[in-house]
């Protein structure tokens, strides 16, 4: 495991006995040998993180190559997040999902762009469901565009209003339009509602088919899950570079990009906008929002499995530096802001310190060396990107501005 030198805090509370499979999973885990330091010029942490280490195996094996990682250790990773934290989903892409382009304007944006709305539809045993992508792509373009593809946790309707009519720096598709890139979104709710109803609407009653376990799929997969399906529509438009599509999402949308992510290879690229807890940030030793505050208020978010964790951070198997090494080789970003001490900031950064081994399997340096930067100075290169904007919990046209020009850096290698 990757060792600090602050001592550890220990927590104990009674156990609900359906959740002692899990613990049962942490408990066996064997102590890992010492990972190299990794050196990281932050302020103290306020406990001994004691991280796990993703680079050596359940087995206490170390993992050295690219092929060892992906053979082996991504594997492992993968379905650690699944038991404990985001669950399973039932289904991947679903027999016989459609498309339908139900609206399609070739001068959007003062001939800008050609807009589009898609109707990307599915059934299953328990019903049926569809969500709507917006798609803006460049006119003028002598090849297919990269595309960055919102998952829209705030109202469609103020934020991602195909018309535009209505326009916020949520999601500047005339910015990112004008830069090259194809601007796609949908709207989280038309795939899953957030709220806690028992996991009895959108996918979970057209799928959930088995009585649900501690394992079964949470909200955030279900909208990640979301994402793949708008992935699926992306991959096949003409217009579309099919191999540099980008996933990007703030707060709950950031967590949910991240495992996006994880889950789906195919995302070139994944953004994860001051998303805190269980998204970039490290659950040992955070500040703010931590595993008990995020399960009491959304209890809807992630499985049943993660509420065995609430006070208990330390006995996780894995932390959220390894879901950002899930993405390696693949271009991350995490951003954070300056006024969001409930994502903690500085754990968000960490992840991406810590998950940089992982990228140096690759030949990329990742946030390798690099220290906490000042306040609107991103940091940005080796596959991975990071920046602290001034600011409060937003997605605003700076961050934005700053996802586009890593893709344009690492695009071009």
């Amino acid at each position: 495991m990757i060792m600090t030198t602050m001592p550890t805090t220990s927590f104990k509370l009674p156990v609900l006995p359906f959740l002692l499979p899990v613990l049962a999973v942490a408990c066996a885990l064997p102590m890992l040998p010492a990972a190299e330091p990794v050196a990281v010029a932050v302020a103290a942490a306020p406990v001994d993180l004691k991280l796990p280490d993703p680079l050596v195996t359940l087995g206490g094996e170390k993992v050295t190559t690219k092929e060892a990682w992906e053979k082996t250790r991504r594997t492992e990773v993968l379905e650690l997040f699944r038991k404990n934290i985001y669950g399973r989903a039932p289904v991947g892409r679903p027999e016989g999902l459609k498309f339908e382009v139900i609206d399609s304007a070739p001068d959007a944006m003062e001939g800008k762009a050609t807009r589009k709305q898609v109707k990307i539809s599915w059934h299953g045993p328990g019903g049926e469901g569809s969500l709507k992508l917006v798609l803006f792509i460049p006119n003028g373009l002598n090849k297919p565009a990269p595309c960055f593809l919102l998952i829209c946790n705030r109202p469609a309707a103020a934020n991602i209003d195909p018309t535009r009519a209505v326009k916020s720096p949520f999601w500047p598709a005339e910015q990112i339009v004008a830069r090259g890139y194809a601007a796609a979104a949908f709207y989280n709710g038309d795939v899953a509602p957030d709220k806690h109803d028992e996991f009895k609407s959108g996918v979970f009653k057209a799928f959930d088919t088995a009585p649900r376990t501690g394992e079964s799929w949470g909200t955030i997969a279900a909208w990640a899950w979301g994402a793949s399906r708008a992935l699926d529509y992306l991959v096949t438009d003409a217009g579309i570079d099919a191999k540099r599509v980008g996933v990007v999402g703030h707060s709950r949308g950031g967590k949910t990009a991240l495992w996006a992510g994880a889950e789906d290879e195919r995302f070139a690229m994944v953004v994860s906008n001051d998303s805190g807890s269980t998204g970039a940030a490290l659950a040992r030793g955070k500040t703010g929002e931590k595993i008990r505050d995020i399960n009491r208020v959304f209890p809807h978010w992630f499985n049943g499995n993660y509420k065995a964790f609430a006070d208990r951070e330390d006995e996780l198997p894995v932390d959220q530096h390894m879901l950002a090494a899930l993405i390696a080789p693949r271009v991350l970003y995490i951003a954070s802001a300056t006024e969001d001490d409930w994502a903690h900031p500085k754990n968000e950064f960490l992840s991406g310190v810590y998950a940089s081994p992982v990228y140096r399997l690759y030949g990329l340096e990742g946030l390798t060396g690099k220290t906490f930067p000042n306040p609107d100075a991103p940091v940005q290169g080796g596959g991975m990107g990071y920046h602290l904007r001034t600011g409060k919990h937003n997605l605003t046209e700076y961050d934005w501005g700053c996802f586009m020009d890593l893709a344009g850096r690492e695009y071009k290698n």
